[in-house]
């Protein structure tokens, strides 16, 4: 199998991972009231173009999104206008209780820095290797396109798979020998 073949198969095996989001735990710093997180995030509310996740007091946003089962994730769309969308968007894996106050202590498991494609829906694909046993995940919105106070985000969506999907029978026969 050659490198392209196996990028491919592994592109076919990525699913939307809505269904794996923990609802209950799921938070956004300076998020306005009018305009949450569920908006950008919830299946329906983020298709409607007229729906935003906005920031509140400045550009950024801080969200965390825990799953019901270890994850891997593949890619990350993120969309949003070409004037207030997100720009630089910093992805940490399995850190929480983290605030705006302690953000820049860590370092991310991967950055991104969104075009005018990405913000079009065209996904970013992360550093697969640091994004192999996700428990939950912290999205650091760290500023905009245009430099503006508001930074909108019309719809997320996190792609990959469960952990569970790996075939561990196959593991297993190299036990066994």
């Amino acid at each position: 199998m050659s490198a392209a073949e196996s990028a491919t198969a592994i592109q076919r095996n990525q699913v939307d991972l809505l269904d794996f989001i923990d609802w209950s735990g799921v938070e956004c710093l300076n998020q306005s009231s009018s305009h949450s997180l569920s908006n950008a995030l919830k299946q329906g509310y983020r298709e409607d173009e007229g729906l935003n996740l906005e920031s509140d007091a400045d550009e950024q946003l801080l969200i965390y999104i825990p799953f019901t089962q270890v994850i891997k994730l593949h890619s990350i769309a993120v969309m949003g206008s070409e004037e207030d969308g997100p720009k630089t968007v910093k992805l940490f894996a399995n850190r929480e209780h983290m605030g705006f106050s302690n953000v820049s202590d860590f370092p991310p498991s991967d950055t991104a820095v969104l075009s005018p494609d990405n913000l079009k829906g065209k996904p970013v694909v992360l550093k697969y290797v640091k994004f192999q046993n996700v428990r939950s995940l912290t999205i650091f919105i760290e500023d905009n396109q245009s430099g503006s106070e508001i930074t909108k985000v019309q719809k997320i969506a996190l792609y990959g798979s469960t952990v569970e999907t790996t075939d561990m029978k196959g593991l297993k026969k190299i036990e066994d020998h």
